[in-house]
């Protein structure tokens, strides 16, 4: 369906899609004039665009210091992504790699596009790191140290068990929810939040990302790192890679719902997280990638598309979610992707009766928490896009190039 068909199906997301590029505009011109700094928040909107809008609208207290903590965090992902690196040259490098982030001497050029050019200029990241306040700088070494000696342990191993997988996605993920958690305790915004409820947090979010990427990550060459259990998947194939064919789509089916089941476990721990943050700016922040998360799920459960090609949430969705102001918005929204979760559920598939009482635990849980009925955003009629003027239309097309 092209974008006019889009748009005229779904009238209700143009006023959405027309906030998100103001927003987008808005992003870019509030670039800091310090060099180092202005760096990063450019690096930032290429490598994650709508991450940056959300990390721009932190307060001043917050804003530079997790625009830094992300692209440092991203630094390290890219070393540990990049397979032409030689293991013998990768694994010092991610462990010694908190303290290169105070050496702006240091650099090490590997990645690609954005990612190398980020590498190429990491001295620029540094300044910026070494120009934060100390509290912060602590923060960000200490997270960053612990999560590149778990990206290390991995290297040399597999992710053989659901434990394991746990324990690899608490490293690169669970750990920047408990980073977050102390810069937030460290600007004096917040109070601190449990160890587990932030883990939650960065668990939901990477093993979100592990599910939808598979296709992406199985066809990466050279030969790709995998982190889908084998406790899980071996259940349904010889091989992680049998899952592309048409013949396995049963058992794929299968594998993937019970993925996405066990990642839905996580959900209630992120709204009881979410629901004690104090500054509406922070939870913008925390809960419109949570929301993504489970708008991806919602799209990737029982879907064949995961591994035939790239399943993505419609621009026009991202732009509605990307519009959550309170926790009333954070516990509709759960509500109604759950729900669209639990119209897919075949109780024919191994995972159904976990998945289904996953559900309940989150349509319960929000709705307990809802004080009053939770409003949609308004639905516009079709005849509001013959009203909508052309320059505006260049902007919407230009969310979807």
């Amino acid at each position: 369906m092209g974008i006019i068909g889009t748009l005229v199906k779904h009238p209700d997301e143009i006023p959405p899609l027309i906030k998100l590029k103001i927003a987008a505009h808005r992003a870019q011109k509030a670039i800091p004039k310090d060099p180092n700094l202005a760096f990063c928040y450019r690096m930032l909107t290429r490598v994650s665009r709508s991450f940056s809008i959300v990390i721009q609208q932190l307060s001043p207290e917050l804003r530079d210091a997790v625009c830094v903590f992300y692209l440092v965090l991203r630094g390290l992902d890219t070393v540990e992504d990049d397979m032409a690196i030689p293991i013998d040259i990768k694994v010092p490098i991610l462990k010694a790699f908190h303290k290169h982030i105070y050496d702006p001497s240091w650099k090490f050029s590997c990645g690609e596009k954005d990612y190398k050019e980020l590498m190429n200029k990491f001295e620029l990241v540094s300044n910026a790191f070494l120009n934060l306040e100390e509290g912060y700088q602590k923060v960000i070494a200490e997270m960053t140290e612990r999560m590149g000696n778990g990206m290390a342990k991995f290297i040399e191993s597999e992710v053989s068990t659901v434990d394991d997988y746990d324990e690899y996605c608490h490293y690169v993920a669970g750990i920047v929810g408990l980073g977050l958690t102390r810069l937030f305790h460290a600007s004096g915004l917040e109070a601190f939040k449990p160890d587990d409820l932030s883990n939650s947090m960065g668990l939901f979010l990477q093993k979100t990302n592990i599910i939808r990427d598979y296709l992406e990550d199985i066809n990466e060459i050279p030969a790709p790192r995998m982190f889908w259990p084998h406790e899980v998947w071996g259940k349904y194939a010889t091989k992680l890679e049998d899952f592309k064919h048409e013949d396995n789509s049963q058992n794929a089916l299968r594998c993937l719902n019970a993925l996405i089941t066990n990642a839905l476990a996580h959900a209630t721990d992120c709204l009881k997280y979410m629901e004690d943050i104090n500054q509406e700016d922070n939870l913008r922040f925390c809960a419109i990638p949570q929301i993504m998360a489970i708008a991806t799920l919602a799209e990737c459960y029982n879907n064949i598309n995961v591994f035939r090609g790239v399943v993505k949430i419609r621009r026009g969705i991202t732009a509605k979610i990307m519009q959550t102001r309170t926790m009333g918005d954070v516990y509709g929204t759960f509500f109604d992707f759950s729900k669209k979760i639990a119209a897919k559920i075949d109780d024919n598939d191994d995972s159904a009766s976990v998945t289904r009482k996953h559900i309940e635990d989150i349509q319960e849980y929000c709705e307990s928490h809802l004080l009053e009925p939770y409003v949609p955003l308004p639905i516009y009629s079709h005849e509001m896009i013959f009203a909508v003027p052309s320059i505006i239309w260049i902007e919407i097309f230009g969310l979807y190039s």
